[in-house]
């Protein structure tokens, strides 16, 4: 097996930080030593990276993910292949995509499609959630069977989307204590399906139809009563919650308040949400608008959303910052909603990005650098039974690694960035780092601006339970 030798970098970690050298053996982290340690052993290694003036980390690990998602006529436009090679131009050594069971559908069919999809495709290790689109007695049992052997231990339920994923309160509340009763995680993406539908149809009846409707039309109040109403319902339950991709202030204040009494409730936001608002993206003139288009929608900067996300993520009410990558190309895919804001298909590509982005919050002093490693790598890891395999640089684990150069610069754009998609919903951000190069279990795939891995390299990921049940 290949020896790596990673000299005289800062590594970081979700505690802290400390001048190390990594030694890598084939493909796990062999040691962590005083710098210069292992400099005779330099000349039997394959590869000495000189790390100096660089931070050394572990690999993001992005808990939300959609390659090739069916949504509203058309499919989200990343492959596992392309995805996954976008992931790791980012410093993102794994995903957790979402298996599809819909309304009347069988779940282990779901769950055998997405392992079609995706096996021999990635460039980097990947596992799978379950969406559970129809709570009924057979997916209560496929819970079960998919916790205890197929490495599926996390099941996702919509409040929102009637007819297609959508479960009222009554299945929800089983599905929890199925869960509670299996050690299992419940995410929820909490909206007010029923509600927002109604409102729907209002505004287009008022001739309505611009993108910002979307936003307009899934007010910061269908949030914060799903989120509040999910909370309740795990609390009966004695079910940990996680909650996907948060926008509004007031939603994240009702997790705060849980997690403040004790509740074991979690948060996850997304970079879409911290940068960028209904003011200056959703109501861009014409049709511009419809490439910020994601559910929960964006919000307003004047109200203070932003601001709010960021504070929660300082404070840990928040704990997790995934990026919901689901990019739509803006021709023949976000144009099915001309004329009608409710037919433009939800999601942002955000996956190369993540890293990057957060890395802007240590910049300016939002983060710290262990915070930031906390949020893209450690937390998801243990969250969603990964560590200590992933998520951290220690002895044993796999050597999933990113140089990062903080004196680099990252100019995000579609002329450059790598995902499957005709835009960039952040086009113009400027980032002062950069991902300088990428080891997923051993191998370097990503080296400057070159991609040096292969497809076929990712492996599935088998996960455990999470560490934060209680």
């Amino acid at each position: 097996m290949a020896r790596i030798l990673i000299t005289g970098g800062e590594v970081l970690s979700a505690t802290g930080s400390q001048a190390a050298d990594v030694l890598v053996d084939g493909d796990e982290i062999a040691a962590l030593v005083t710098p210069g340690h292992f400099a005779s052993m330099a000349a039997t290694c394959e590869r000495v990276i000189d790390a100096k003036g660089k931070y050394v980390l572990p690999g993001g690990v992005d808990v939300h993910t959609h390659m090739e998602l069916p949504f509203g006529g058309t499919a989200a436009s990343d492959t596992f292949e392309t995805g996954t090679i976008a992931a790791a131009f980012g410093g993102t050594t794994s995903i957790i995509d979402f298996a599809v069971q819909r309304t009347g559908e069988d779940v282990h069919d779901g769950l055998a499609a997405w392992h079609q999809k995706a096996d021999g495709n990635c460039a980097i290790d990947y596992g799978f959630h379950q969406i559970i689109g129809g709570v009924d007695d057979a997916a209560l049992k496929a819970m079960a069977d998919l916790t205890k052997n197929e490495g599926v231990t996390s099941f996702k339920l919509f409040m929102a989307y009637p007819g297609v994923f959508y479960s009222d309160d009554g299945q929800i509340l089983r599905a929890m204590q199925t869960a509670s009763e299996l050690g299992a995680t419940i995410m929820m993406h909490a909206e007010n399906g029923p509600a927002i539908d109604v409102l729907v149809a209002q505004a287009l009846a008022r001739g309505e139809t611009d993108p910002r409707y979307h936003s307009l039309t899934r007010p910061v109040e269908m949030e914060e009563e799903a989120t509040h109403r999910a909370i309740m319902l795990a609390k009966v339950a004695r079910a940990p919650l996680y909650i996907v991709h948060m926008s509004a202030r007031e939603a994240v204040e009702a997790v705060a308040r849980a997690r403040d009494m004790g509740a074991n409730v979690f948060g996850e936001t997304c970079p879409q949400y911290l940068y960028l608002s209904l003011e200056e993206h959703l109501s861009k003139a014409g049709f511009a608008g419809a490439a910020y288009v994601c559910s929960t929608p964006l919000r307003s900067r004047e109200e203070g959303h932003q601001d709010a996300l960021w504070r929660a993520l300082r404070t840990n009410d928040l704990s997790i910052v995934s990026t919901d990558h689901c990019p739509f190309c803006m021709k023949d895919q976000k144009e099915l909603g001309i004329g009608n804001f409710s037919k433009i298909p939800n999601g942002i590509g955000s996956v190369e990005h993540r890293l990057d982005l957060l890395y802007q919050g240590v910049v300016t002093g939002q983060l710290s650098l262990a915070r930031w490693v906390e949020l893209a790598s450690t937390t998801p890891a243990r969250m969603f039974g990964l560590y200590p395999r992933k998520g951290v640089l220690a002895p044993g684990s796999d050597a999933d690694i990113v140089v990062y150069d903080p004196k680099g610069v990252t100019d995000i754009s579609v002329k450059t960035h790598h995902m499957n998609m005709d835009h960039s919903a952040y086009e113009g951000i400027h980032v002062d780092g950069r991902v300088e190069m990428v080891l997923s279990r051993g191998r370097v795939v990503i080296e400057g601006n070159a991609f040096t891995g292969a497809v076929g390299h990712g492996r599935f990921l088998r996960r455990g339970l999470s560490q934060y049940l209680l």
